[in-house]
């Protein structure tokens, strides 16, 4: 336990950093944006093609992680649909704070993810994480587009999505990532090395940013829900990766990176998507923030037990 704290410490003193950094203003509110766009569309795709076209999968351990993840995301899907009636009965829930709540209960921070794996596990761990983002980063985006238009009202269809996620940087590098893999081309000489050199600063600049994006100015006035959805995203998610994986036959560093992605934070796009949608935004900030800070504790325990 002791060794996954100290692997875990850089992670959290980058993005305590970048908490200071946005309140101290050494770097400009609109600069920040300009870090999390060249970490979404450069320098993560970079990472993940170079990981992905560089790896060595078993192609039927892949199906079996792929069949785990699958099953992790659809059950926590139908359990959270499942509990609308109880939550609306108990706490008052409004149709737009449960979209948030399924947001924070179901989608993931692949920045964050992708940092611990590679922090942590190593090399290996970066490669089942690109897996991991290509086998639910689509129909996490679908079923979540689908559930805000149905219970919030929002404007958006299904066909919106899927053009985003026909133009989502990740699926994308991902895509090519695999092609170059498969088709034996692979990467090598300089291209390779300018490839590593760019997802090198991926992972410290992509904390800075989740540091800088936290708001604690909210979580206060929604407490119970921000409480409960925070406790269904850090245990019980990573809880349906442990039952999928002893279903599925998963362990190893496999498993590892499957908790990890089942017990990071909910994604920060998370927030956009509600706004832009008509669910809870301020709910959401507030999970965002408050499931970053509880991960601190939760995170060590889950890769604990994963190992």
């Amino acid at each position: 336990m002791l060794s996954i704290i100290h692997s875990l410490t850089p992670v959290l003193l980058v993005i305590t950093l970048g908490f200071f950094l946005k309140r101290m203003r050494v770097i400009e509110d609109h600069y920040w944006t300009g870090i999390e766009n060249l970490c979404y569309y450069i320098l993560f795709p970079a990472l993940l093609i170079k990981t992905l076209a560089t790896a060595r999968i078993d192609s039927t351990e892949l199906l079996a992680f792929s069949g785990m993840l699958l099953f992790a995301i659809f059950a926590m899907s139908l359990l959270i649909l499942a509990l609308y009636p109880l939550l609306k009965r108990t706490t008052g829930l409004t149709p737009a704070a449960f979209t948030s709540l399924f947001q924070g209960a179901t989608r993931w921070h692949g920045f964050i993810a992708l940092s611990i794996a590679g922090f942590v596990l190593g090399e290996e761990a970066v490669a089942y994480m690109a897996v991991t983002m290509a086998v639910i980063i689509p129909p996490l985006n679908v079923i979540n587009v689908w559930v805000i238009a149905h219970f919030a009202n929002g404007d958006s269809g299904l066909k919106g999505v899927l053009l985003k996620l026909l133009k989502n940087p990740f699926i994308i590098s991902c895509a090519i990532g695999a092609f170059l893999n498969l088709s034996g081309i692979g990467l090598s000489g300089p291209i390779y090395a300018s490839f590593d050199m760019l997802g090198s600063g991926a992972l410290g600049m992509a904390l800075m940013a989740v540091g800088a994006g936290l708001i604690f100015g909210e979580v206060r006035q929604q407490r119970l829900l921000v409480l409960i959805g925070s406790m269904i995203r850090l245990l019980v998610m990573p809880a349906l990766m442990f039952a999928g994986a002893w279903l599925f036959e998963v362990d190893g560093v496999a498993r590892s990176v499957a908790v990890i992605a089942g017990a990071v934070p909910t994604a920060a796009s998370a927030f956009v998507l509600a706004r832009q949608m008509g669910g809870d935004a301020t709910l959401m900030a507030s999970l965002i923030t408050a499931q970053v800070v509880l991960s601190v504790f939760t995170l060590p325990i889950m890769i604990y037990l994963a190992q």
